[in-house]
């Protein structure tokens, strides 16, 4: 016996009471409910998982995807801030610093700049650099060791104003930045990186110190490819969350100026008035005789906030009734330049793909 529509949608919502959380154990799985088979589908997955854009901008996007466990979207997110890789300096030299910066920090800063390059080099060319054991010799080769270098001196801006006081005017090199940073090609790395696919920084305003006449840095860096796993400098995105897709049932009409109080205790945009209209009045029903009066509809979910304002007013307890989707995942996702921010989704599906694989060998020979 199948269960109908409603006691579906009942199941998969997590109930939201203004001092609890209900239904919050999924229950999709064989034997839970007798009579009912919920053994794991491949036909049934790929027809009911779908993946919707809200935004997606280089640097920013927000996604739905439904129709998946809780597990496996988390596994999408931790994916997308441990497992895709990007560039960033693992190793400083420093041959001379005359700044107010002590090495240990300048390093540091140098090693947190996000850093670019062309897409092909970095997936076909570049390969993962294998730190040597005691006692062997490092082996930087030009298809695991990006080299630069930044040399900065700073001295008297001859040509400034008698009364100039802006010290970027004064002097030359006052500030250090990462556009200061220079990319010097070895080997077959100027076939992969060269003119717009050229290893640069993301931002490069990035201030890395200030300076005052005298006073200089000479430093050669080696920039490996990593992940996220490794080093959080190595992640490629600032923030990678998801929340679950707010529900807002209107159980009975909410009219006039309490319609008014009932929209402002959600975000803008959640709750809309609107007016009832000559029909609505005639028909037998709540709206019968209220012509014209506010009332109020959601229009937006997605905007919600699930803060439970409303759930504090005694005159909406009854009246409204609040919860999440269980298998809608709303997906927040800032690049920090390196890929595109849907990029980075597709890449951790791919590095998903890829383990699963792996892992299903390994049952295999487990098995065997």
């Amino acid at each position: 016996m199948k269960p109908s529509k409603e006691e579906l949608e009942r199941r998969n919502i997590v109930g939201v009471g203004a001092e609890r959380v209900t239904n919050v154990t999924s229950t999709d799985y064989p034997g839970h409910f007798p009579g009912e088979d919920h053994a794991w589908d491949l036909g049934y997955f790929r027809d009911n998982v779908t993946i919707e854009f809200h935004k997606n901008e280089p640097l920013e996007a927000e996604f739905s995807l439904i129709g998946v466990d809780a597990s496996i979207a988390n596994a999408f997110r931790r994916m997308m801030i441990a497992d895709v890789p990007t560039f960033a300096i693992e190793t400083v030299h420093m041959e001379k610093n005359t700044s107010v910066i002590q090495d240990e920090v300048l390093s540091h800063r140098l090693g947190l700049i996000p850093f670019k390059g062309g897409k092909t080099g970095f997936r076909k060319f570049m390969k993962f650099y294998k730190k040597p054991e005691d006692g062997e010799e490092h082996s930087y080769v030009d298809f695991n060791t990006i080299q630069l270098s930044l040399n900065v001196e700073c001295t008297h801006n001859k040509k400034a104003a008698k009364n100039e006081t802006d010290v970027t005017k004064l002097y030359n090199h006052a500030h250090v930045y990462a556009s200061d940073i220079e990319f010097n090609p070895v080997g077959r790395q100027e076939q992969y990186f060269s003119g717009d696919n050229a290893i640069v920084p993301v931002h490069p305003d990035i201030l890395i110190a200030k300076m005052r006449p005298g006073q200089q840095i000479n430093c050669s860096l080696l920039m490996h490819k990593g992940v996220g796993s490794d080093h959080a400098k190595f992640s490629p995105v600032a923030t990678a969350s998801y929340r679950l897709m707010p529900t807002i049932k209107i159980k009975s009409p909410i009219l006039g100026e309490d319609a008014k109080k009932f929209q402002k205790c959600f975000p803008k945009g959640v709750i809309e008035l609107q007016t009832v209209t000559r029909k609505e009045s005639k028909e037998e029903g709540p709206f019968k005789g209220k012509e014209g009066e506010w009332k109020a509809v959601v229009v937006d979910p997605m905007r919600d906030t699930v803060s439970r304002e409303c759930l504090r007013h005694d005159e909406f307890k009854d009246k409204v009734e609040l919860g999440r989707k269980r298998d809608h995942f709303i997906y927040s996702v800032e690049s920090t330049g390196q890929w595109r921010s849907d990029e980075i989704f597709l890449e951790a599906v791919a590095l998903f793909k890829e383990k699963a694989k792996k892992f299903e060998h390994q049952v295999i020979n487990m098995a065997r």
